[in-house]
């Protein structure tokens, strides 16, 4: 039981990292546009996670019976997984980066199974089709999206001065911005419900029967929650100017097309990098001022963090999968 309440904890406490590791997700073009001022779409941003996290459980159960196999693992693992996921989330936080806080979950659960059962505690399939491939389509399409529904705004809104644009589009914001927040919630809140669904399995000895309680829910939206609230200025503004100047009627075409992509996964199960689509919608509605405008270096280096993600927070949590053995 002792360790069944750690892992409860720990879980908790991963989500509440993830949430102000992926604040600048939901507030970072609103803040740069000044749409609204950095406390209050904070404030925003977290109760829209919170009630986000309500919406559905399908990718609770991907991230909980669908990456590793319960049959195969224990509680240790899960703990392992969670304190890899958090140690690399803390060292991407503090150098500024704007990796994926899911990433990191699924690199520290297919790591800690490794080192606990080799390559039966891993379904790559589940790998494979439920994160990697739209780890690659996600992004791609917000960026696409975004690019083509900005060039439609400046169409269709040409006869607007720029200060009547710039007026609207921030109004604009405040639906868009909530919008993210609350797909974001959706999305990332279940992750956490996942692990912790899959301990209490474990526990009771049930590993093919996962239920998401209610408890587990409201636990998970809370957590996220408090974290969104805390804040995340380092990644705030690497993803809110230093990859493009946002205006309001780009900042508004990226959220709009971040969200519809996350909400989207979020229904059919797929535990998605918020993080990726946000960045990539970014990235799109420079782009449609000229390619130049994107600060490709700083473009880049967030890329790098998103390919390195995984494999670290792989190899931490099999380092830890080592320490938790030997404590519990």
């Amino acid at each position: 039981m002792t360790l069944l309440v750690v892992v409860i904890v720990v879980a908790l406490a991963f989500d509440f990292t993830n949430g102000f590791h992926d604040t600048a997700n939901a507030v970072a073009t609103t803040v740069s546009t000044r749409a609204l001022s950095p406390r209050l779409a904070v404030l925003i941003a977290a109760v829209a996670n919170l009630a986000g996290a309500f919406v559905t459980t399908a990718v609770a159960k991907t991230v909980g019976k669908g990456i590793i196999d319960l049959g195969h693992i224990t509680n240790q693992t899960l703990l392992a997984a969670l304190l890899g996921a958090i140690v690399w989330n803390l060292i991407t936080w503090w150098l500024g980066l704007p990796s994926s806080s899911s990433h990191a979950l699924i690199g520290g659960l297919v790591g800690a199974a490794l080192a606990q059962a080799g390559e039966n505690g891993v379904l790559w399939h589940g790998v494979a089709h439920k994160v990697a491939i739209p780890a690659l389509w996600a992004p791609t399409i917000a960026f696409g999206s975004s690019f083509l529904l900005l060039l439609g705004i400046y169409w269709a809104f040409q006869w607007m001065t720029p200060g009547l644009a710039n007026r609207s589009f921030r109004l604009g914001q405040l639906a868009t911005g909530t919008w993210v927040a609350f797909t974001h919630g959706a999305n990332d809140a279940q992750k956490t419900m996942g692990v912790i669904a899959a301990a209490l399995a474990i526990h009771g000895g049930h590993p093919d029967d996962l239920r998401i309680d209610k408890w587990v829910i409201v636990a998970a939206g809370l957590a996220i929650a408090a974290g969104t609230y805390s804040g995340g200025w380092r990644i705030m503004k690497t993803l809110g100017q230093r990859v493009y100047q946002m205006e309001p009627p780009s900042g508004f075409a990226a959220q709009a097309t971040a969200g519809a992509v996350i909400y989207a996964s979020t229904k059919y199960g797929y535990p998605l990098s918020t993080t990726h689509v946000v960045s990539g919608a970014v990235m799109g509605a420079g782009a449609t001022k000229r390619l130049s405008a994107v600060r490709w270096g700083v473009a880049g280096n967030i890329v790098f963090a998103w390919v390195l993600t995984l494999p670290a927070a792989a190899v931490v949590a099999a380092g830890m999968w080592f320490v938790v053995e030997a404590v519990f």
